[in-house]
């Protein structure tokens, strides 16, 4: 079972966590969502970790607000279901940016492999509002946009963090 973000708390044992890989075991036993295991997204957060930890937050700030957490959970873990480095699309010219163009592939990629609801398609199509320009029409998709954007910016500021204390571990060693 996974740990969210490495903590010491162990996510598997609670009631909550229950119902959500009930939610979502179909999901995670796919071979499509397994291929985001692949892909690194935010340093050395792969694709489908940033998609466990979306997912899994999503459907508690959904749960805890009484809004649709099935719904919540699945388009969490789909929502950047992309399956690329995005960094080598960054780079080609005359292409719009990942942060635009991503939400549109990870929907036609969930669509092709899943049966995704309305709900579910908007917070999908929608998590990278305002890039995507058109406003969310449900809760649950701006819960996943708030969502995704403090999961990035945990697992960004865990790698940072990692690397500054690196840093300083080699800065002490050469004093010494």
């Amino acid at each position: 079972m996974s740990k969210a973000f490495g903590s010491r708390y162990s996510i598997e044992n609670s009631e909550e966590a229950k119902e959500y890989f009930e939610f979502v075991k179909d999901l995670l036993d796919s071979d499509v969502v397994n291929e985001m295991k692949n892909f690194r997204h935010h340093y050395s957060t792969t694709c489908y970790q940033h998609c466990i930890n979306v997912s899994y937050y999503n459907y508690l700030v959904c749960r805890k607000l009484g809004l649709n957490s099935r719904s919540a959970a699945r388009a969490g873990l789909l929502h950047d279901l992309f399956l690329y480095d995005w960094r080598d699309r960054e780079k080609k010219k005359g292409e719009m940016p990942h942060g635009m163009t991503h939400p549109k592939v990870a929907l036609n990629n969930a669509k092709q492999h899943f049966e995704i609801g309305k709900r579910e398609e908007d917070m999908i199509v929608k998590h990278m509002w305002p890039l995507t320009l058109k406003f969310p029409k449900y809760a649950e998709s701006y819960v996943i946009v708030c969502i995704d954007k403090y999961t990035a910016m945990l697992e960004i500021g865990s790698y940072l963090g990692q690397k500054m204390k690196e840093k300083a571990k080699a800065m002490r060693t050469k004093q010494h």
